[in-house]
Order: C-alpha cells, then structure tokens, then sequence
C-alpha cells in the first residue's frame, strides 16, 4: 500500500498536555505502556504492516507544527519520547516545594527528591532505549523525515538532561548532610557539569525554530552554566585547603570564576524565562538556592584575605581546570516489551 493510502492514525503529542505530575500523567503513561506490545506487533519478523499505516504527531520544537509518518517504528519512537517526557513531568512535580499541614515554610521532603532521582533515570532510560534501539531500525528515507523533536540531537540532550537534574537532587541532598565532605560535593557538581555539557552540544547545532526550540536551548545552556558555577566553587574550596601559594592563587580564580559564572547564569535564566512562550521567573530552588548566596560571599572573602596574590591580569589565565570524573548514575536499563498474543495473532 502506497503511503499516501495508507491509514491514518493521530494521536496529541506533548503540546496538550499541561499537567504536572498527578493521576493524568499516570494514567496516560499506563496506557501508552499498554499500547507498545500491540505496537511491536507491527514491526515484528514476518509482519508486513511496520509501513502500511501513516502515524501522525504534533511537533513542539519542529518548523512543521505535525509530522506524519507511514512508519511503525515511528510510533514506537514517538511514544517511547512521550513516556519520557511523563516521567519528566513526574520527576519534577516532585520536587515543588509543599507547604505542610502544620503551616511550615514550603519545602521539599527529602522522600520526594530521593523518589525523583528514580524517576529521572527511568525518563533517561526510555530515551536510552529509543536511541539506541528505535532510531536505527527507521529507514533512511523516513528518518530524513523526523521531526527535530525526535532527532537522535534531542534525544540525547534530554536523556542527559535527566541525568543531570538526577545528579542536581544528589547534590542539594550533599549539601544538606553533615556527612558529606566538599570532595563529594565537588564530584557530584563535575558530573552534573558533565551532562549539561554533553546535553548543550547534542543542541548546539539542531535547526531549533524560535518558541519551544529556542528555549529548550536556553534551558539547557542555563543549567550548564550554573552547573560550572557550582563546580568551580567547590573546586575552590578544596584547593584552597592547600597550603602553598599556588594552590591559594588558584582557589582564588576557581571561585571567583564561579561567581562570573553564576552572574552568566542568571542573565540567560532571564533570557529563558522571555523567550516565547514567556514564563514567570520562580524563586532558587534545589542546590542553587544554597549556592547563589555561598558563592558571592566565599567568593569575596577568599579574594580579601588572598588580596596580595589576586591579580586581575592574571586570574583567567591562572582558572585550574575542573577534575574529571565519570558520571555514576547511568539510565534506568529499559527494554521493549513482549509482543501481545492478540497483535501477534493480529
């Protein structure tokens, strides 16, 4: 059957859906879960249906608002990205602060972020699998034909967002245990510095339009300057536990290139929140809201008790270079599910 006479299934994409978190999401996720296995019976060995019915989903980072594909692996792709993006939604619903019953201030229980790193990995794992087990099986011609919301640059740069949001949450739970030691911290802020990173060059040069492409970019290059910010500050702290000269003329550039970092942040933070759709600017949350304060001050401090080694000729080039550390946390492993009996016998 020739793909203009193929059927025709429509099903809405991510743009109608406004909720966070909640019974809806839930409830959608269960359902696109149940649909896969009847989906994969299409595309299954011996089936000749994977190209004879034409899927069609709406865009939200493409030129073209609706993408329509005669393509099983499509569907399986497009579904698998929309999971994903539920888990997202769940993940960080999660991490609103909550005013308690008895009146307190609002805040996040330690329960809900350690449940939203969970969560971030299994959002990560569903793109991991797209990515790796999806995307390659489209053909050429179709995938030439995928909307950019569903190219492998975007995928990546939202399976490491995950990551990274997962690593923020670890950090924030650091930064509030006595326990943790400004190693770990600093460890944690590298790795996070370490998906941002990979997340920004996924995006770097992805034929993003102005609206929601443009400001997915400016998310992501946000949080990857705040996420250096929070490595060069911690990086500080420890060299400036050294006793030498150098290592107090470094600790001195690796803060203050933390502060000239978090200045950045908050100006593409306000550039993020003005770009169409323009959104209200919340308060700092997570480790940020720790850190936006400690930074500026620690920052000032080191620079006054090193003034005699501070020299703004030389602070650029004297910034040492973050350490490198792998990142721990991987994707939630995801594999695609059995093939229901119906579809197979379908």
């Amino acid at each position: 059957m020739a793909a203009h006479e193929a059927l025709s299934v429509t099903r809405p994409r991510k743009r109608t859906f406004t909720q966070h978190g909640g019974s809806t999401s839930a409830d959608l996720l269960q359902a696109l879960e149940e649909y896969l296995p009847v989906l994969l019976g299409l595309v299954k060995e011996g089936s000749n249906l994977e190209d004879k019915i034409q899927f069609s989903w709406m865009n939200q980072e493409d030129d073209a608002e609706e993408t329509a594909l005669p393509s099983s692996w499509y569907e399986v792709l497009s579904v698998l990205h929309m999971m994903a993006m539920l888990r997202l939604s769940q993940a960080n619903s999660l991490l609103l602060p909550k005013t308690s019953l008895e009146g307190y201030h609002a805040k996040v229980s330690e329960d809900n972020k350690r449940a939203s790193v969970e969560i971030f990995l299994k959002a990560s794992g569903f793109l991991e699998c797209a990515i790796q087990h999806v995307l390659p099986r489209i053909s050429p011609e179709n995938r030439k034909g995928l909307p950019v919301d569903l190219s492998e640059g975007v995928l990546k740069a939202i399976c490491m967002q995950a990551l990274g949001q997962a690593i923020d949450v670890q950090l924030g739970l650091a930064i509030d245990s006595p326990k943790a030691t400004l190693a770990v911290k600093r460890r944690l802020a590298c790795e996070m510095v370490k998906c941002w990173q990979q997340a920004h060059e996924s995006m770097a040069d992805l034929p993003l339009i102005d609206s929601w492409g443009e400001k997915h970019r400016l998310f992501v290059k946000w949080k990857y300057i705040e996420a250096k910010a929070a490595a060069y500050y911690y990086h500080g702290l420890i060299l400036d536990e050294g006793n030498t000269e150098k290592s107090h003329r470094m600790a001195v550039a690796a803060l203050q290139s933390a502060e000239e970092l978090l200045k950045e942040s908050k100006d593409v933070a306000e550039a993020f929140h003005a770009a169409p759709p323009v959104s209200r600017s919340p308060p700092v949350c997570g480790s940020m809201k720790y850190l936006h304060d400690k930074i500026q001050k620690d920052s000032s401090c080191k620079v006054r008790i090193n003034k005699d080694l501070y020299s703004n000729d030389s602070i650029h080039e004297a910034v040492p270079a973050l350490p490198d550390f792998a990142v721990a946390l991987k994707p939630e492993e995801y594999r695609l599910p059995a093939v229901t009996v119906d579809a197979a016998n379908g």
